[in-house]
């Protein structure tokens, strides 16, 4: 089963929309630094935009990134490690899912969170690659 199978069960849609959240939560709050405050900055204005908007995005996404992500997600499944495959292939990952906000943040509705992301772009793979062990452990529960 892949992930859009997945998110067709309601259950387990509103289950990988809480679980994905919280990995954001969960990356942002890992960084450290000087260079991790734009980050964290930009992550709280986005977040502090209304309750649950985090959520919200997350599962206005979800079809659009499993579409992208499911290819690749099979790819590992026929190599017999799907979880390490991803993982391997973690630019990949990032820039299929790069694909997707980067079309929805062109229309965005909101200006904070398209002149943050717009800020926030030229780092964004670098993190992105950096959650997909995460995400691939989401995966494996869900796909």
């Amino acid at each position: 089963m892949g992930l859009t199978e997945a998110l067709a069960d309601n259950d387990k849609r509103a289950s990988i929309v809480a679980e994905c959240a919280t990995l954001i939560d969960d990356e942002v709050g890992s960084k450290s630094g000087l260079s991790s405050l734009p980050l964290k900055a930009g992550y709280a204005a986005v977040k502090g935009i209304k309750p649950g908007f985090i959520p919200h995005v997350i599962e206005h996404l979800l079809p659009e990134f499993a579409t992208k992500l499911d290819p690749i997600w099979t790819e590992g499944v026929s190599s017999g490690n799907a979880s390490k495959f991803f993982q391997d292939n973690r630019s990949r990952v990032a820039d299929a899912l790069l694909s997707v906000t980067d079309a929805k943040a062109k229309n965005a509705k909101s200006g904070l969170v398209r002149s943050t992301y717009d800020k926030l772009r030229g780092t964004a793979k670098k993190h992105v690659e950096e959650a997909v062990p995460r995400l691939s452990k989401v995966l494996e529960r869900y796909a």
